[in-house]
Formats: structure tokens, C-alpha cells, sequence
């Protein structure tokens, strides 16, 4: 680990200068506590570098949060070897395409009845009419997503087949964050704070409009699980 400065840690080996850069800025907001941490994958992004945890206190910035709220990964140890998947492995993988819908559901018809189940509960914690920000939203539940999301199968070294999956909030929580990274852009103007970066803008905690970001923050978040 090294200390870049007392608001900034790194676990980085390599990074580079621009990426550095990116992310002194952003040690340098106010609300910035303990610390940001720079992960060993820390990369520039979009005002917050991609890579780096950022803990604040009494604020929020919705373009560190980011487009994909919920965005995880998750590993399923299997009961099968290696030795038990047989055939083709091509036909396991057209099997896993063709029982879990790609994209963020613009191809979709209908949903499984586990997913209206979680479709059910998604309306019930609705705070607002989210189809305004994405029309097809129920028809997203039990897609992959697209972009960067996968499944994949693998083994470890004893030959356990696991499940690994990378996927989050995919359509609706990126219309969330558009949505809400316009919101503070216009609550820092409206409050005369200048930025060094205009991605850096944030809404403080005891407003409306952070009230207003966190029950959508949290709806994502379930979305995403």
C-alpha cells in the first residue's frame, strides 16, 4: 500500500499518470472520509476513477456510484466435477443462452414466474412510477444485461465446476444515474459550488434531492440481487 496523500491510499502497481491525477482531484471533495482507496485495477472513468472505493460523509456523488448500480459478481460452487460435464461444452453454453435472456430486455416478451415473483416485490417498494425511466423495466428482470456482463463456467484446482456471474441493475439503473447525475450537476449551480470537474458533482445529505437519490439508489440495488 502507499499513501499518496492522508485522503488518498494505493494498491495499485501500475497506474498511470492521467488515472493519478483523476483521482487527487477526487480525494481533494470535502465529504471525502476516511479515505479513497485505489484498487489494483484502477483505471480513468467519468470524473470518479473506475478501481477505487470512495467513502463519503454527508454527501454523494451519483457518477462515482456510477451507471450500473448493483453491479456485482457472484461464484456458485457446484455439486459436479469436471469429469461429470459430458458432450459438447458448445451445447452447455447455446443450453445457458437460450434460459437466460442477453441485452437489457428490449427482446424479451415475457418473464419466468420466479422473476414476477421479484417483479411483485419490485412494485411493492416502488417509491415512483419507474417505467417513465425505462418502459421495459419488468422485462429486465432475469436478463444478463449487456456490455461487460457475463456468466461464465469454471473449475478450480480440484476440479469443482463453479458458476460465476457478472451482472447488476442493466437498463433502469443506468436511466437512474443519467438521471440523477443531471440533478446534482444543476443542485451544485444552484448552490454556487464550483468544481474542478463537473463529473464530481454531488447532492448533500438532508436535501430532497439526496433523499430522492437514495430511495431510487436503494430500489437498483434490490433490482441488481
Amino acid at each position: 500500500m502507499k499513501k499518496i496523500n492522508d485522503k488518498l491510499f494505493s494498491w495499485a502497481s501500475i497506474i498511470d499518470e492521467v488515472t493519478l491525477e483523476q483521482t487527487i482531484r477526487t480525494s481533494k471533495m470535502p465529504f471525502i472520509y476516511p479515505h479513497l482507496a485505489l484498487m489494483p485495477d484502477a483505471h480513468l472513468g467519468a470524473g470518479a476513477t473506475v478501481g477505487s472505493v470512495i467513502p463519503t460523509l454527508g454527501a454523494i456523488i451519483p457518477a462515482a456510484v456510477g451507471v450500473d448500480i448493483g453491479c456485482g459478481m457472484i461464484a456458485v460452487k457446484t455439486e459436479y466435477l469436471v469429469k461429470d460435464i459430458k458432450g459438447n461444452l458448445g451445447d452447455l453454453r447455446h443450453s445457458i443462452e437460450r434460459s437466460i435472456p442477453l441485452s437489457v430486455g428490449q427482446y424479451n416478451k415475457e418473464i419466468t414466474e420466479t422473476a414476477k415473483q421479484k417483479r411483485e416485490i419490485l412494485e411493492g417498494k416502488a417509491k415512483k412510477d419507474y417505467s417513465r425511466f425505462a418502459g421495459n423495466w419488468k422485462l429486465q428482470l432475469g436478463t444478463l444485461g449487456s456490455g461487460n456482463h457475463f456468466i461464465e463456467v469454471s473449475h478450480d484446482e480440484e476440479d469443482n465446476v463453479w458458476l460465476f456471474l457478472h451482472s447488476g441493475s442493466r437498463g433502469i439503473g443506468n436511466k437512474f444515474a443519467q438521471y440523477h447525475i443531471n440533478i446534482s450537476n444543476e443542485f451544485c449551480k444552484k448552490m454556487f459550488i464550483e468544481l474542478e470537474d463537473p463529473d464530481l458533482s454531488y447532492l448533500a445529505e438532508g436535501t430532497p434531492e439526496f433523499n430522492d437519490y437514495l430511495k431510487d439508489l436503494n430500489w437498483a440495488q434490490e433490482f441488481a440481487l
